[in-house]
């Protein structure tokens, strides 16, 4: 009497199952639709009704999806709202913002906000402070930055020197940088002031080309290219953008 029998499957070769994307604040759809109404039901339109924004350039943005990091000076705490305010809302949806982990993070309060409005993460400005998350990670999981390489707010509005991680960031991850010049936020909202000034004082952001790193570039001459572009176009537009009136009944 023959014995049929039943072919057995090897479990060893059965390909492996992909493994599940992580999904944590910095991702969450959930967290997202939160942060969109937070930005744009509270905090753009509080921005945009006190200061005068013109936004340059969003046509230079077409094509982009994924990672990228966002690279733009810094003289104001306008700065970030502005940019969030002005990006297309896909590229801003999962956008996370660079803040000083010495200063944003060590308080509850304002970890939770910077949180909840930018989905922030941490920057060391010291050897000393701690790094519980890493841009790079961040970025190689297709979560686009924002930031800011000087990293502070300049004290007269003038650009100060460009650290290297940003575009170290661009490369190790093989993503676009693009540059970002704001302009007047400093005349609006001045470092060491409470609240911008009176009267829509006229600010921009102007969106330059995407800037991928060229043959054997290193991360400081990427570095070096991005600062001249956003001086470029800081010194193409303020003109015109600071020399915008006040609105007839504006205080000046």
């Amino acid at each position: 009497m023959s014995v049929r029998t039943h072919d057995t499957v090897d479990a060893a070769a059965e390909p492996p199952r992909p493994a599940r994307p992580l999904r944590d604040r910095f991702n969450s759809p959930t967290q997202a639709i939160a942060r969109f109404l937070a930005q744009r039901s509270l905090l753009k339109p509080v921005v945009w009704s006190i200061t005068r924004v013109t936004v340059i350039g969003k046509e230079q943005l077409a094509g982009i999806s994924g990672g990228y990091v966002a690279v733009a000076n810094h003289s104001s705490h306008l700065d970030t709202p502005l940019i969030v305010g002005s990006l297309p809302r896909p590229m801003a949806r999962y956008l996370a913002a660079g803040a000083a982990a010495d200063y944003f993070f060590s308080v509850w309060w304002r970890r939770g906000l910077t949180a909840l409005f930018f989905n922030a993460f941490p920057i060391r400005r010291s050897a000393s402070t701690p790094r519980p998350i890493s841009p790079k990670t961040l970025l190689s999981r297709g979560i686009p930055l924002l930031i800011f390489p000087e990293g502070t707010r300049s004290k007269d509005g003038e650009l100060g020197p460009f650290k290297p991680g940003a575009a170290a960031l661009a490369i190790a991850c093989d993503v676009p940088c693009i540059p970002i010049a704001v302009i007047g936020a400093h005349q609006a909202h001045p470092r060491g002031t409470n609240w911008p000034r009176r009267g829509r004082q006229p600010v921009a952001v102007v969106y330059g080309q995407p800037l991928r790193r060229l043959a054997d570039e290193t991360s400081e001459l990427l570095t070096e290219r991005l600062r001249k572009e956003i001086l470029r176009l800081r010194e193409l537009h303020s003109a015109e953008i600071l020399s915008q009136t006040s609105p007839r009944g504006a205080h000046k």
